[in-house]
């Protein structure tokens, strides 16, 4: 490689990275835990579902009391399953009925307990592995801004992965064997960028490029839009088999008995290996209610395998069927895989945990590589005011992305004493503490105090919240696992191994001396 194309890549690298290092800590970080947003969730309720994507509900019980609530006739009725959890989101259409009173032509989102039949609005049913999850990609900030924040934020840090590859490529053996701790700092810092980013690069490549289409796929897609389709959105989105496919409301009571529980049940006999992940009612009650029964295949038996079935009630017949087996089509594969991969969620404990794992080695890699550039900003030949500049720069962004640890832990601890803790003061507890921390740390303005602290901090609090559990549910994680609790288990069991760790970490932290300082051999 010639020097010009070194200088690119290297100038190229360094920027895109030191640019986005704040925003991809934090989306990484957040992101990490979200991997275990349904086993937070159930912690948090002192609940423990089955392990299984399928909705496992009581349809005829559940959709009469809906009924006796919001009174279903002529809605459309959308009953899906969000995460491993003991509840179902439905969405209620507002009804086609002309003459209905007005309450009735209102539309409505709420989580259904499959269990007690107990409905909860989004506010309601909000928690900490939900904030957690949106946080990951900015959520939190005005749509579309954080969107398109966390969106372009994955695609710089695709150029940031790319650029690194290229500038190691030749050297990409050799140097992942290279660790060098009682070198020089920058030395340090460097071997480890390079050998934990070359561990992680697989992961890393996969989430920039599905985080990137993920948030900015409508930019992307607006030019086709205009271009290919002249500006008629629902026909792409009908090609692109987005949309369901639309029966008209009749506008007479239906005479024929149903149950959607023997529908369900006739269809997910049809597969071996089969599982429905979501029920859709058009206008119930209505002489042309037609009911969408769809799942997948288990995904250790098939990767991709949407399939569904469409019924016509009046007669009973079934009108429309995909085969996931035999039918399963590019646009499946594409749809389907983009957010299997992304998600993590058809391996197990062991895919989120190795997932978890390479999430946090990521964090150790955006952190490194600013340590890299401010090593390499305090030479001699620069003036005090600039290695000032530049030490405060690397002061603010520890204070803010270390801080997220232990305000993380503490987030836990709250929750849990404070269930349900509406979404407004989870908001406070959260990000009113991170300010906190990240100003205090800032005022500070001692690198190993803000990271010796925040890794025993959050070692403490970690502890504590296994701790916390007990106390407040009874739920002991031996008690726990007795119980085939196990995702409650899982994760006060996860927080006593994470804790542990950071807080082996921690002890073994020595202080860092500046070169400046360093006594001559």
């Amino acid at each position: 490689m010639n020097n010009r194309h070194y200088n690119i890549y290297f100038h190229t690298h360094t920027v895109s990275g030191i640019v986005i290092s704040v925003v991809l800590f934090v989306i990484f970080f957040a992101g990490s835990f979200s991997f275990f947003r349904d086993e937070i969730n159930n912690w948090e309720r002192n609940e423990s579902t089955a392990i299984t994507k399928e909705i496992q509900l009581d349809y005829t019980s559940a959709l009469k009391k809906l009924d006796k609530e919001y009174v279903l006739h002529g809605r459309n009725i959308t009953i899906s399953k969000p995460g491993n959890e003991q509840r179902v989101a439905v969405y209620l259409d507002a009804t086609k009925d002309t003459l209905a009173p007005a309450k009735q032509k209102e539309g409505n989102f709420f989580y259904l307990d499959t269990k007690t039949f107990k409905t909860f609005t989004y506010e309601q049913s909000y928690s900490l592995g939900e904030f957690l999850y949106r946080l990951h990609f900015l959520a939190q900030i005005p749509y579309p801004a954080g969107y398109y924040l966390s969106g372009f934020t994955a695609l710089f840090f695709l150029f940031a992965i790319v650029t690194g590859l290229l500038l190691h490529w030749k050297k990409i053996v050799s140097n992942f064997y290279i660790f060098r701790p009682k070198e020089k700092l920058k030395t340090l810092w460097t071997d480890a960028h390079t050998a934990l980013g070359m561990i992680g690069l697989p992961f890393q490549f996969v989430y920039a490029v599905t985080g990137a289409f993920f948030m900015i796929k409508l930019l992307i897609v607006a030019p086709a839009v205009m271009a290919l389709y002249k500006g008629d959105q629902a026909k792409l989105y009908k090609e692109l088999e987005y949309n369901d496919p639309e029966y008209k409301y009749g506008n007479s009571a239906l005479a024929t008995p149903f149950n959607i529980d023997q529908l369900v049940a006739k269809t997910k006999s049809n597969w071996k290996d089969f599982e429905i992940t979501r029920v859709f009612i058009q206008n119930y009650g209505d002489a042309n209610m037609h009911v969408l029964v769809e799942g997948e295949m288990l995904s250790d038996k098939k990767f991709t395998g949407i399939g569904k079935v469409v019924y016509r009630i009046a007669d009973g017949k079934e009108i429309a069927r995909k085969n996931p087996v035999t039918q399963t089509n590019y646009l499946d594969i594409v749809k389907n895989v983009l957010y299997k991969i992304h998600f993590g969620d058809y391996g197990g404990y062991a895919l989120k945990i190795v997932s978890f794992v390479l999430g946090i080695i990521t964090c150790f890699v955006i952190m490194s590589g600013v340590m890299i550039w401010l090593a390499a900003r305090q030479k001699n030949n620069l003036s005090e005011k600039k290695k000032h500049f530049n030490a405060m720069v690397v002061h603010i962004y520890l204070a803010i992305c270390l801080s997220m640890y232990p305000i993380t832990a503490l987030s836990f601890i709250i929750t849990k004493i404070y269930y349900p803790l509406a979404q407004g003061d989870l908001y406070m507890v959260y990000f009113l503490g991170w300010l906190f921390l990240t100003l205090f740390f800032i005022i500070k303005r001692n690198n190993d105090f803000t990271n010796k602290f925040c890794l025993i901090s959050g070692s403490i609090l970690g502890f504590l919240i296994p701790v916390t559990n007990g106390v407040v549910s009874g739920n002991w994680f031996w008690n726990s696992f007795i119980e085939n609790k196990i995702q409650v288990f899982f994760v006060d069991v996860f927080w006593i191994f994470l804790a542990s760790i950071t807080l082996y970490v921690a002890i073994s932290l020595k202080p860092t001396v500046p070169a400046s300082q360093k006594q001559p051999k």
